[in-house]
């Protein structure tokens, strides 16, 4: 696309540990749902990417998975997505959650402290914190070597044109690299499976959602206005205790699963659709490298 005068552009990522925002913050400033969000810990497992167009900049957003010491080679993958989501960037938001600071957060922000790009650390939920907790932290974290500091609330989206602005401010002049209507890279198949994942993390018991990974099988009549996109998809867990609590008494915790997941859906592609959920058993699969491919994670190499 050609360069516009005046018009710039350029690829931000998002960094921090687990449930500190991440994702509401990019649906935030995208405008739309590209990011499943839920409180578990790792609800994203991919780099996901979000595009904010305005009349005058263009900030292509990189979600990445929270940082944190993998278990499993899907825990490999994940770290190598935040590696690999570092590669060409104009920008960073090292963030952080106002109500939960940990030494974890202060070793993340000084292993970045060295990006050859302009950093923000972005400090997320003030609207749960009151202005004596929030001051003080502030303060305190101004001491770390970043570029901005930036109060903001994802959620209630306070602070985000600051942060816009303050980001805008550093991307070099260029070009429109998407579509004004391009919010995401992520195929609608993708998007939907996570759809349906985000739904069984926000129902199931904390022990399980992590060993849960959804694959889209088929979408059927899809554009076709006048018929209900159909959808199979297989739901895969690794314990077959498991299995029996994702269907949930007479198919209860499933229904519901799907239900939800639905309502979503129909908004994403704008159509009546009808869901068909399967659940599977695949002890382990976080570390087979056949079931990653399946659902959609290169297995990192050895």
């Amino acid at each position: 696309m050609e360069k516009k005068n005046g018009f710039r552009s350029g690829f931000v990522v998002i960094l921090g540990r687990p449930n500190v925002g991440k994702s509401t913050l990019m649906n935030a400033l995208v405008g739309e749902k590209v990011a499943i969000v839920s409180p578990r810990a790792q609800t994203t497992r991919n780099r996901i990417m979000g595009v904010m167009t305005r009349e005058d900049v263009q900030i292509v957003f990189l979600d990445t998975p929270g940082i944190h010491a993998p278990r499993n080679k899907l825990g490999q993958y994940m770290m190598g997505a935040v590696r690999d989501a570092l590669e060409g960037i104009d920008a960073a938001i090292l963030m952080l959650d106002a109500t939960d600071v940990r030494a974890a957060d202060l070793e993340l922000l000084r292993k970045y402290a060295n990006l050859p790009v302009k950093k923000a650390i972005v400090v997320n939920k003030i609207d749960q914190v009151d202005a004596g907790v929030l001051a003080p932290l502030l303060q305190r974290l101004g001491e770390e070597k970043a570029d901005a500091y930036l109060p903001v609330s994802a959620l209630k989206r306070k602070g985000l044109d600051a942060l816009v602005d303050q980001l805008a401010a550093w991307l070099p002049a260029g070009p429109k690299y998407f579509p004004d209507d391009m919010v995401t890279d992520q195929p609608e198949r993708v998007i939907v499976a996570e759809m349906i994942r985000e739904k069984a993390l926000r129902n199931l018991r904390e022990e399980i959602p992590h060993g849960i990974g959804v694959e889209v099988l088929s979408m059927e009549n899809q554009g076709d206005e006048t018929r209900a996109v159909t959808i199979h998809a297989n739901v895969f867990c690794e314990k077959d205790s498991h299995k029996g609590i994702l269907i949930g008494k007479g198919g209860e915790m499933l229904r519901r699963i799907g239900e939800q997941a639905r309502g979503d859906i129909e908004r994403l592609l704008g159509q009546r659709v009808n869901l068909q959920l399967w659940v599977k058993v695949r002890p382990d699969w976080r570390n087979r490298a056949e079931d990653l491919r399946t659902l959609g994670y290169t297995p990192p190499k050895d």
